[in-house]
């Protein structure tokens, strides 16, 4: 086996007879593009809503409490897609996400939210993952179709006017914190666990409970 691999390094290290320098490094070239637009290719793949709910664990729960949100159907006919909200943009953040999510075929592939009973068990851990990582890159993903500076206040209830206008561009809060359960349904969670959050402990459906996670967290930043 070690003198195969010797003999292959060998072979590779080896100049060309039979073809230019100039053949060698364009047909590199062309082989590198061809790389470059499989791989981009596959990737975006992985970003389409086909692909996301390509599986009963995400089309039977999450992809179930998409579609009862305003994230789904609206009057302005403008509907995100699950990558839209858990996918960056930036190709390099892009990468380091997908990186970060391979676990998730891990876990799909060992069953661990096979069934409704075993998706519930995990969805307050599921949900608290992903409301650190808004946190800590300032709801990033909302800001992509979301800004401030879009933004008519005279549309606006006045809590939510009261919120944006003392909080939005001040980094005393950031998108999540007051629209968790904006586009999935809540988990049940400890008193404990959902004060810390400003969220009820009682669960329930994402637009109805999207609003106690705003009135909560507006009344924790004013405490």
């Amino acid at each position: 086996m070690w003198s195969l691999i010797k003999k292959i390094w060998a072979a590779m290290r080896r100049p060309s007879v039979h073809f230019s320098l100039g053949f060698l490094t364009l047909g590199g070239f062309l082989c590198g593009i061809l790389f470059w637009g499989g791989f981009n290719t596959a990737l975006e793949m992985t970003n389409t809503q086909e692909f996301c709910t390509g599986c009963h664990e995400m089309r039977d729960n999450v992809y179930a409490d998409l579609q009862a949100t305003v994230h789904f159907t609206n009057a302005s006919g403008v509907r995100a897609k699950c990558s839209d909200c858990h996918v960056p943009h930036e190709w390099t953040n892009k990468i380091a996400r997908k990186i970060a999510a391979s676990k998730e075929v891990y876990g799909w592939l060992f069953g661990t939210i096979d069934t409704r009973e075993e998706f519930e068990e995990h969805r307050l851990a599921m949900a608290q993952r992903e409301w650190a990582r808004f946190e800590a890159n300032d709801s990033l993903e909302c800001r992509n179709c979301h800004s401030e500076e879009a933004m008519d206040f005279s549309q606006q209830s006045p809590r939510a006017v009261d919120a944006h206008e003392r909080l939005l561009g001040t980094g005393e809060a950031t998108c999540i914190d007051c629209h968790k359960g904006i586009a999935h349904t809540l988990p049940e969670m400890p008193p404990e666990t959902a004060m810390l959050h400003g969220l009820p402990a009682t669960g329930g459906s994402a637009d109805a409970n999207a609003i106690y996670g705003y009135i909560g967290s507006i009344a924790l930043h004013r405490d």
